[in-house]
């Protein structure tokens, strides 16, 4: 250890140097880290926004959060659109209510540019019960999105299915 004799009062001033530096660049670290610029779109279908029964694209009346220049959608539209190429994380809730009471089934699943991704697929169960007409499916995905591409969620179903809510997260995350 450096700190026996003369040069112990030298040590001692800077280990205390040392560990006065390492706290500031802590919270140089934890401002700068809080504070960088995020890309976030949060967009939510109300009641009566999506009123196609069984397979629909589903339009967003309101946009929650937006944050950055990387998405956008204008309110009403049931498109998203890529401003930057990026990879997405993409989290959504689908709520689907069944017009008639008995069997019962719906799914989810993202699109781009039109053409479904197969890999997105969020396939809700089969209700059979005579009480229950009611499911939400949710998701979180990652996928690598490029400027121009347009995002849907869609609901797929054979049964009379509306969808009454909504909501879709997404966040650039690189």
């Amino acid at each position: 250890m450096c700190c026996d004799s003369k040069v112990d009062i030298f040590c001692k001033v800077s280990i205390v140097i040392l560990i006065l530096l390492m706290i500031v660049l802590v919270f140089i670290n934890i401002f700068f880290n809080n504070t960088q610029n995020r890309d976030i779109l949060v967009a939510i279908a109300r009641t009566g926004d999506n009123t196609e029964v069984g397979n629909a694209i589903i339009k967003f009346s309101i946009n929650d959060i937006v944050v950055g220049n990387a998405l956008s959608h204008e309110p009403g539209s049931a498109d998203i659109i890529v401003n930057e190429s990026g990879i997405y994380q993409i989290s959504y809730q689908l709520e689907g209510v069944g017009q008639t009471i008995g069997t019962f089934n719906f799914n989810a699943i993202l699109l781009v540019n039109g053409a479904v991704l197969e890999d997105t697929l969020n396939e809700g169960p089969v209700i059979r019960e005579d009480f229950s007409n009611r499911m939400t499916l949710t998701s979180t995905v990652i996928l690598r999105l490029n400027a121009g591409d347009v995002l849907n969620l869609g609901g797929a179903s054979l049964e009379d299915i509306i969808y009454e809510r909504a909501r879709i997260d997404i966040e650039k995350i690189g």
